[in-house]
Parts: structure tokens; C-alpha cells; sequence
């Protein structure tokens, strides 16, 4: 351990951290451009020169490691001049873009120069002009003219991908940010360069010019493109997520996540959502209100005995979601016939972050008991569709129809089906339940590895209003059965911070759509039986007091990062496709 003293604080830390580390350990900010804590450092920005005792000159605090004894100052006139002058040399040539730059209010440039900049700029002679809106890929859009040359891009594909796709041409004045010959930035995880970016050099094409980063609300979640389970964060703007971003998870995927996952909000916004129940009426499917559809499912469960019924639930859909179906197909309905489909790709992983199974919680659907016995899984499921055994399909978050015959098979039976989105399950269906998508409902995926970690709701369904959803909540105070989100948890826009019920929040639609959970607690209800399910905590309790593997996990010690179980070491007996 090395004794040091910053502005004044004297503490211990760990030998061998730079002063940077050390600095931000003791709270202290540093400025600084081109460290980023998962690269190497290359100390080309000068943005963190600190005075140190006893040393000739300023050093940069991100490559200078502590000493025992140390004595450092990181605000002196001395040090203020250094980055006044650091940021008034990056400003020489950089463009005064700030009005039309998606970076505007994430960019540690602009927030430098209002902090530690000159006032007012002494350059008169015509700015260095460089290439603009250089399309780097499918994905990106480069701005050589803002490009500051911190190289934490060309880092990035050097050492964590270790796919090198970036370089600087030219000295001087005159540097540039290019691929090299013949190649352009098509890696899986070429975007992670955009969050990384410490101004608006590199920006996405799908995000460009959509919003202002500080009239959008950030919400915590899970992405949902595979097992891997990223943390992410959801930013929504009249109730439409805009983009996904990573959240920083160590244990999980670090700062980083896959191209993929960025776009896995498109079905969220999609214009195929189904935005309120349906029942099929003469032939075509009607929307209507929540208790005919759930009065429609009862009818037709109620007598049906348990061989001529098969429940399908999803690796899609949320611990709690699969738990109660499991529990309503056992309990209620006697089903002996219950799977769910495993969408895993073969070959479509690497040894970074992706994963060939494409749902986000196989894992928990397993461990809850969605998964077939043997005899009774999906394939005997067709089978039974062939042999006209079953008078009521139930399916939830899925599309069962793999084929052309599947899809023929459903005609003689009735369908009912809890989707997000249109699909060929919903075309043969005689009840849809409009679920909640990942990001209009609160819960918890498993992933691979056994980590249990929690949704929040972003995208607001049409009975949750956002002075529910976002208000502080007092110590003791019980939770609205609507489900609450933290407001420390969040980055919220100017209007939920500060907005009343009496606002007028959003102009998005607001879609008719329920968690799964409570539409089964529902219809066993009406059948008899009582669930007890009034908020998703309670279904996460019943779940944690049933299910050996979550024993003595509670919904608030999840946390933000989620919480390990212990994995027992049960096959997946579900059907692959």
C-alpha cells in the first residue's frame, strides 16, 4: 500500500495504480480524454496533467503510477492553466458543431471546456477542414473535422476484439481517423466505439438526429438478443425506446455489448405490435377489453380435460411469466404436455460476449419447469396435433409455427397465445393476450452462466402512469401493484424530473398490454384457483419458496447487478430449432 495525498486527502491505496485510479478511488475527478479503465493507456490527450512534489514538471496523472509519500494537486492555478491551454489547442480546429451534434450532452469536450476552458477563443485563421459524414460502415458515421485523436476507437478493435479495423494517417494538424485499405468497421461490436467516443467523432446512423440525450429517460434493463443477459440501458422519448447503450456490469459484459443487442428495441416500436387482446369473432380477430378475452379463455379451458391440452411457454419471457404458467398448467389445468422452443444457433457465438442461444432466459424456463417430460415435449405435442388429440393450444411469448404443417395442424384446435408481435401463431389464434414486452414490464431473466437480473418498465403500457412509475418513493411505503422504478436508478429527462401528474408527459401511444403473469393469475382465478399475485414481487417470492435453485432470493436483493443461483445440473429437454 502506498500512502498519498490528493488536494489535500491523504489515504492508502493499492502500489502500482496510477494517480488517476487513485484520484477517482478518493473521489476526486480528473479530466481526461483518452483513458478509458478496460484500455491500455496511451497518454496522447494530456487532458489529466496534475502537479506532483518534488517532480520538475506537470505529469499526466492517467500513466503516472502512485508513490509512498506522494503529494498531489489536481486544481492549482498551475494545473488550470495546463488544461486551459490543453483544450484551447484541441479547439484550434475543432467545429463548432455543437447545435447539430448528437454528442451534445454526453460530450466530455463540451462539458470540459465549460468547466476548465478559455472563455473566449484567440484563433482567427480559417479552421483545418476535414472529411464529414464518412460512412466507417453499415453502422457508423464518422466526422474526421470533431475527432479529438484520443485512439480509444483504434484501441478498442486492437485489444478488445482483436480485430483491427482502425488507424491515423498523416501528422500533425492534418491526422485522420481511416480504415485501413479495402476494409470498413463491420465487427459485431463496431458500436461499442460510439460510446467510447469522447465527442461526436463517431455516431450511430440509426440514432442519428433522433433526440437530445437529456430529453430522453435512461432505464435499466437486460438486453434480450441472447443468453449472455448485457445490461443495458433503455433511452425512451414519448414513450419509444430510441437506442440501447451498455451498462456497466464487471461480472457480466463489462462496457461493452454486440451490434445485435442495439436493435433488439425495433420489435418494441414495431408497427406488427398487437396493442390490445383479441378474440376471433366471425372468422376475424377483434380487439376488445381484458376480461372478454380472459372470459373467452376460461370458456374454453374450463372442461377440457388434461391430455387434450398442451402449454407452450418461452425462453423470451421472464422468470416470473414462465413460473405462474408452469404453475397454472400443473395446478390448474393438469397438463401433462408442457415445453418450450430452445432458438439457438449453431456456430452464430464467440468467445467474447455472444452467445448461440438467442433468448435471454432458457436458463430460468428450465429451471422453473417449462421443460418437456419425457414423452410429453413439443415433438409429441405435433404429434398430438396430427392425431387431433388436443382441443386448446396455450402459448405464451412464442412462435410454435416452425412449418408449413404446424401451421395447418392449428386449424382444428383453438389457439390461445400471449404475443408482443404478429406472427403465424397469432394468425390461427382464438385468443390473443397483448403481453407486455421486455421493456414494458418488470421481472427477471436468468442467463447462461445462473445470474438472476431485473427489467424495469421504460415503455409505459396504457393503465401505467409515469408519476407511478417514476415518483420517489417513501421509506415503508408499499410499492403500486404498477410497478416502481428507483429514480437514483436513473437518468431522467427534464420532465421526469420534474413533472406532475398534471403534465402532459408523452405523446407516444400507450399500448393495452399486460405481463403474462398477471393475465394467467387471472384466468386461473376464474377457474378456482387463486394465485395471490398482485405485484411481480409476489409471483418472484412464490417462485424463490418453490424452486430450489432461487431458495432465500429475495426481489430486492437482486440489485442492480443480479444475484448467482446455484445451477443444478438438469438437461434441457426442450426442442431445438
Amino acid at each position: 500500500m502506498a500512502k498519498i495525498t490528493i488536494d489535500g486527502k491523504t489515504a492508502e491505496v493499492k502500489d502500482g495504480i496510477t494517480i488517476l485510479q487513485a484520484a477517482e478511488a478518493l473521489g476526486i475527478d480528473i479530466p481526461h480524454f483518452c483513458y478509458h479503465p478496460a484500455l491500455s493507456i496511451s497518454g496522447n490527450c494530456r487532458m489529466c496533467l496534475v502537479e506532483v512534489e518534488k517532480m520538475p514538471k506537470l505529469v499526466i496523472a492517467c500513466a503516472t503510477r502512485v508513490m509512498d509519500g506522494m503529494v498531489v494537486y489536481t486544481q492549482n492555478e498551475k494545473v488550470k492553466k495546463a488544461r486551459q491551454a490543453v483544450l484551447e489547442f484541441i479547439l484550434i480546429n475543432h467545429p463548432l458543431d455543437c447545435p447539430i451534434c448528437d454528442e451534445a450532452g454526453e460530450c466530455k469536450l463540451q462539458n470540459y471546456t465549460y468547466i476548465y476552458g478559455p472563455g473566449h477563443s484567440r484563433f482567427d485563421e480559417e479552421k483545418v477542414h476535414k472529411p464529414k459524414r464518412v460512412p466507417l460502415g453499415p453502422n457508423i458515421v464518422l466526422d474526421v473535422e470533431r475527432c479529438i485523436m484520443c485512439s480509444r476507437c483504434i484501441r478498442f478493435f486492437d485489444e478488445i476484439v482483436k480485430d483491427p479495423q482502425l488507424t491515423f494517417i498523416q501528422r500533425g494538424d492534418r491526422v485522420v481517423l481511416t480504415t485501413f485499405p479495402g476494409k470498413r468497421v463491420d465487427n459485431p461490436y463496431s458500436m461499442n466505439i460510439i460510446d467510447i467516443c469522447p465527442v461526436g467523432a463517431l455516431t450511430s446512423k440509426d440514432f442519428r438526429f433522433k433526440e437530445r440525450t437529456w430529453n430522453m429517460t435512461a432505464v435499466s434493463s437486460i438486453c434480450p438478443g441472447c443468453a449472455r443477459g448485457c445490461n443495458v440501458y433503455l433511452w425512451v422519448r414519448n414513450n419509444q425506446i430510441l437506442r440501447i447503450t451498455p451498462r456497466v456490469n464487471m461480472e457480466v459484459n463489462r462496457y461493452w455489448m454486440c451490434d445485435y443487442g442495439r436493435f433488439t428495441y425495433k420489435p418494441v416500436n414495431s408497427d406488427d405490435r398487437i396493442k390490445s387482446p383479441m378474440v376471433r369473432q366471425n372468422g376475424e380477430l377483434v380487439e376488445v377489453e381484458w376480461d372478454v378475452a380472459i372470459e373467452k379463455a376460461v370458456s374454453l379451458l374450463k372442461d377440457v380435460k388434461p391430455d387434450e391440452v398442451a402449454v407452450i411457454g418461452s425462453a423470451y419471457a421472464t422468470n416470473e411469466d414462465n413460473f405462474a404458467l408452469r404453475k397454472f398448467a400443473k395446478s390448474v389445468l393438469k397438463a401433462k404436455y408442457i415445453d418450450f422452443l430452445s432458438h439457438v444457433k449453431d456456430g452464430d457465438e464467440d468467445d467474447f460476449l455472444i452467445r448461440a442461444d438467442k433468448t435471454p432466459n432458457s436458463t430460468g424456463a428450465r429451471l422453473v419447469g417449462i421443460g418437456a417430460s419425457d414423452g410429453f415435449g413439443f415433438e409429441s405435442i405435433v404429434e398430438g396435433l396430427r392425431t387431433k388429440k388436443f382441443k386448446v393450444i396455450y402459448v405464451m411469448d412464442d412462435d410454435i409455427v416452425l412449418n408449413d404443417e404446424i401451421y395447418n395442424l392449428l386449424d382444428g384446435v383453438d389457439v390461445i397465445v400471449h404475443a408482443t408481435n404478429w406472427n403465424k401463431t397469432v394468425e390461427k389464434a382464438t385468443v390473443v393476450f397483448a403481453s407486455a414486452s421486455f421493456a414494458e414490464k418488470e421481472g427477471t431473466f436468468t442467463n447462461f452462466e445462473g445470474r438472476v437480473q431485473k427489467l424495469n418498465i421504460a415503455v409505459l403500457p396504457k393503465d401505467v402512469e409515469p408519476y407511478m412509475v417514476y415518483k420517489p418513493r417513501k421509506f415503508g411505503e408499499a410499492r403500486p401493484n404498477t410497478g416502481e422504478i428507483d429514480k437514483s436508478k436513473l437518468a431522467l429527462s427534464r420532465l421526469f424530473k420534474f413533472g406532475t401528474q398534471f403534465d402532459r408527459w408523452s405523446s407516444g401511444e400507450r399500448r393495452n398490454v399486460k405481463p403474462s403473469w398477471w393475465v394467467i393469475s387471472q384466468i386461473a382465478s376464474n377457474l378456482g384457483v387463486k394465485f395471490n399475485y398482485e405485484k411481480v414481487e409476489d409471483v418472484f417470492n412464490d417462485l424463490s419458496q418453490t424452486v430450489r435453485e432461487f431458495k432465500g432470493l429475495t426481489y430486492e436483493s437482486i440489485g442492480d447487478e443480479g444475484a448467482m443461483i446455484n445451477l443444478a445440473s438438469k438437461k434441457v429437454t426442450s426442442v431445438e430449432i
